[in-house]
């Protein structure tokens, strides 16, 4: 992949940071293959993918990986094909499951960040715990659905977070393990009440998914 561009802005130095950094992506849809996909072009080489569904229709409207003729189709595959379209001299590992408490131990290991991209919370906050208990770096995507109005995510703690109902239900869990920090993208927009099922729109996970890239690239290149 041409680099010049990003090295200009950057440096050599931070080039070869991110393209060193092993970062997983648990969860690669509507949040997380955008968070991949922006690592990928910012020159991050070594990713680790993790997800266990397939593209649906209803994913259509805002993942990354949903087209007419990928529907079907395991997304961790999808957006791998499309990575290294991108950069052929990534190295991309992929997970066709779900990560759960079970198989922490298995899938998370070797790795400088994990970015949480995961829908469940009794899965997330698993893996926030297993993470903060082996101190690897993490940082949660909060709720990006319900919202239709013009975004604006930014990086806090999870216990300065408002308005979030996902984040309040992981707020209360962490607290009860003793953990005393996340890092978290969260947006200061109340969600709209929907009925039946969690309303969604183009732009909402993208800009969330494009926010935590950055601040997971500004990590790197400050470490």
């Amino acid at each position: 992949m041409d680099k010049t561009r990003t090295q200009a802005l950057i440096g050599k130095e931070n080039i070869e940071k991110l393209a060193q950094t092993k970062v997983a992506v648990i969860g690669v849809g509507g949040v997380g293959g955008y968070v991949a996909l922006m690592l990928a072009r910012a020159g991050v080489e070594k990713l680790k993918l993790i997800d266990f569904d397939v593209v649906t229709t209803s994913n259509l409207n805002r993942q990354v990986v949903a087209f007419q003729n990928t529907i079907g189709r395991a997304k961790v595959e999808v957006i791998k094909e499309m990575l290294l379209s991108i950069n052929q001299n990534m190295q991309i590992e992929i997970v066709n499951n779900r990560i759960c408490q079970d198989n922490l131990s298995t899938y998370i290991k070797d790795i400088d960040y994990v970015v949480d991209a995961i829908d469940s919370t009794k899965d997330k906050v698993a893996l926030i715990i297993y993470c903060k208990s082996h101190n690897i770096n993490i940082i949660s995507a909060m709720g990006a659905g319900n919202r239709y109005d013009v975004p604006h995510f930014y990086l806090t703690d999870i216990y300065k977070t408002h308005d979030d109902g996902l984040a309040k239900v992981i707020r209360h869990e962490l607290r009860k393990a003793g953990v005393k920090s996340l890092d978290v993208v969260t947006c200061d927009s109340k969600p709209q009440r929907v009925e039946g099922v969690i309303g969604s729109i183009s732009y909402y996970p993208a800009a969330c998914g494009i926010t935590i890239a950055s601040v997971v690239v500004n990590k790197i290149i400050k470490s």
